[in-house]
Order: structure tokens, then C-alpha cells, then sequence
């Protein structure tokens, strides 16, 4: 069957070309599931893949698109059969398994989630890997004694899909959300998200040369890193749970032992890609019921394959705002 796909292509000189092609199912890796894909969401991940990030996708030419729903084609694996609506997050899809920007995906069976019943195929993807990682953050914190009742939770990165999606699944929890961000003009679009009140980014980051500081807040899920993620340890409350979701400021850390020797505070990694399914399942259970966001469509903008390319080089420079949805036709 034949389908259309975003490819990325490198040339003999390292540079990288994106543009839409045909391509045939035939062309697929093997795999036990064949998906028609009717959605799929751009992630950071995908903007440094789409521009030959070689961290990220070694093998080229290749169809970004670390996440997709959609309907299954064919399956060899008596767990799913034709018509079954699916989605699957993370994993090697769209790093170098051909993605979601692609109408057909083929993966392994043990990466495919059946939909849960309380979305439709739209909003697992406004969910997507953002919504799944703030979920396990907070589901980490939680397993780590992080409760409603110590106070104050911080979102940095607020207005990205990650951040987004903290804020809205951490105010569904039942958490008070202090959001921080740079960007004064989506005060109104955090707020409407469930975040108490925004701060700048000053707030959390505390350039002085103190090894702690006051508390300001419980706990944090940090999408930024860096200074931030420093400032953030040295403020946190005691016991209180550090998540780290990303590094769009930096990947170094400087700090000292003290936040965790005298306030025992946790500092928490959150690796969403290959998490086990048992664990996929129960967040995914969450995500559809007690921890679904009731702002999804704020959070939400669609677009098409033909509009991709604009919309990667706004994320790879920190100009889009919540989920951007890739629609197939």
C-alpha cells in the first residue's frame, strides 16, 4: 500500500533534507504490527531528529515521529487484530524506526497500547509522550512520598508540551502549580492550564553562590535544567521530589550533596521511552480517567504534513506553545 511520509535525507556534504514522499507499506522494518497512523504530535525529540541529530537517529533516510495513534492494518500477534484502535509512544519510534510522520508505522507488538477507553484517538496524541512523561514524573514523586499537602509544585518550561501537560495533570491531582516561564504573554494560557500564578524565569534561577536557600517550593517537575535544575534542589522543601524531564537550557549540573543531606530531597529521572508496559498501562489508565486533563483542546493545535517544517524549526528554537498535532488525512 502506498502512503505518504515526511523523510529526512542526508546528503554527501552532512546536510539534511526534508521533504514528503511516496512510500509503500513494503518498505516497513519487520515488525508483528502494521498501524494506520490518523495522528501523531511533534515532540522536541522529533525537531533534532528532523535536522539529522545523529544522538537521536543514526540511520538515514528516515521518517521522525516518536508518537502516533491510529487504527491497525494487519497484525501477526493475537493481541490485536484489524480495526483495533492503538497507539504507541516511545520505544526506538521515530528515532530510527520509520515514525509518525509517516500514514502506515510497522512496530513490534510489545510497543503497541491498546486506546483506552476514556480517549479517542485525538487525545491520546494531544497526550502523547509529553503527557505520558508528566505523568510518570508525577507518578515517581508519588512513589517518592510527594503528596498535595506539602506545599507548592513547580512546572519549569511551562508553556512547552511537557510543561503543558505537568501543569494540567498535576492541578487534576489535586496540587497547587506555580508555573515558570519567560513568557509574560501566556500568563492567561498557564493559568487557564491550572497554574496558580506564573513566575519569571528568575524565580528559579538563583545565581548566588549559596549551597541552599530558603524553601519556595515542595517539589518541582524541571524541563529546563542546568542553573535551574540546581535552584531548584536548593529551594525544595524537605522530602520533597525533584523530577527532570529535560535540558532545553543545558546538560550540566552544578551543585552540592547538602539539599540531599539536610532537607532529603529526591532527585528523580524520568525516562519515558522504554518504560515497561505494566507501568505504560497503569499511567495510561490514569491519563484516561483520575489524571485526564479537562483543557486538552487548549493545549491542542492541529496541523498537516505540509506544514511540518515550520513548525519544527519553532520548536527547536522554543517558540511553540503546548501540543502540536500532526493530522493524516
Amino acid at each position: 500500500m502506498e502512503f505518504q511520509a515526511y523523510r529526512i535525507f542526508e546528503r554527501e556534504n552532512g546536510e539534511v533534507e526534508n521533504k514528503i514522499v511516496t512510500r509503500d507499506t513494503s518498505e516497513l522494518r519487520a515488525g508483528e504490527v502494521l498501524i494506520k497512523v490518523a495522528y501523531a504530535a511533534l515532540n522536541f525529540k522529533d525537531g533534532l531528529s528532523s535536522s539529522g541529530h545523529k544522538g537521536i537517529t543514526r540511520e538515514f533516510p528516515h521518517t521522525p515521529g516518536v508518537d502516533a495513534s491510529g487504527i491497525v492494518a494487519e497484525s501477526s500477534d493475537v493481541r490485536f487484530e484489524a480495526g483495533q484502535e492503538v497507539l504507541v509512544t516511545g520505544y526506538d519510534l521515530g528515532m530510527n524506526t520509520d515514525g509518525g510522520f509517516g500514514q502506515y508505522i510497522r512496530v513490534p507488538a510489545a510497543w503497541v497500547v491498546p486506546l483506552p477507553k476514556g480517549l479517542d484517538l485525538r487525545e491520546a496524541m494531544i497526550l502523547g509522550t509529553a503527557g505520558f512523561t508528566a505523568a510518570l514524573a508525577l507518578w515517581k514523586m508519588e512513589k517518592a512520598g510527594q503528596s498535595p499537602e506539602m506545599g507548592e509544585i513547580v512546572v519549569t518550561g511551562a508553556s512547552g508540551g511537557v510543561g503543558s501537560m505537568a501543569i494540567a495533570i498535576l492541578a487534576k491531582a489535586g496540587y497547587q502549580v506555580v508555573a515558570s516561564s519567560g513568557k509574560q504573554e501566556e500568563e492567561a494560557y498557564l493559568k487557564s492550564l491550572g497554574a496558580i500564578r506564573r513566575e519569571d524565569r528568575a524565580y528559579t534561577n538563583d545565581e548566588s553562590s549559596r549551597p541552599l536557600l530558603s524553601k519556595k517550593w515542595a517539589g518541582a517537575i524541571d524541563t529546563v535544567g542546568g542553573n535551574t535544575l540546581a535552584t531548584l534542589m536548593k529551594a525544595c522543601g524537605k522530602n520533597g521530589s525533584i523530577a527532570v524531564c529535560g535540558l532545553v537550557a543545558s546538560h550540566k549540573l552544578e551543585t552540592t550533596v547538602y539539599p540531599f543531606l539536610l532537607n532529603g530531597v529526591n532527585l528523580i529521572g524520568v525516562e519515558s521511552a522504554e518504560t515497561s508496559m505494566d507501568v505504560r498501562l497503569q499511567l495510561w489508565d490514569k491519563l484516561q480517567d483520575v489524571w485526564k486533563p479537562s483543557q486538552l483542546e487548549q493545549i491542542a493545535h492541529d496541523i498537516s504534513l505540509a506544514e511540518l517544517n515550520d513548525h519544527i524549526l519553532k520548536i527547536l528554537k522554543g517558540k511553540t506553545r503546548g501540543r502540536i498535532i500532526v493530522k493524516h488525512d
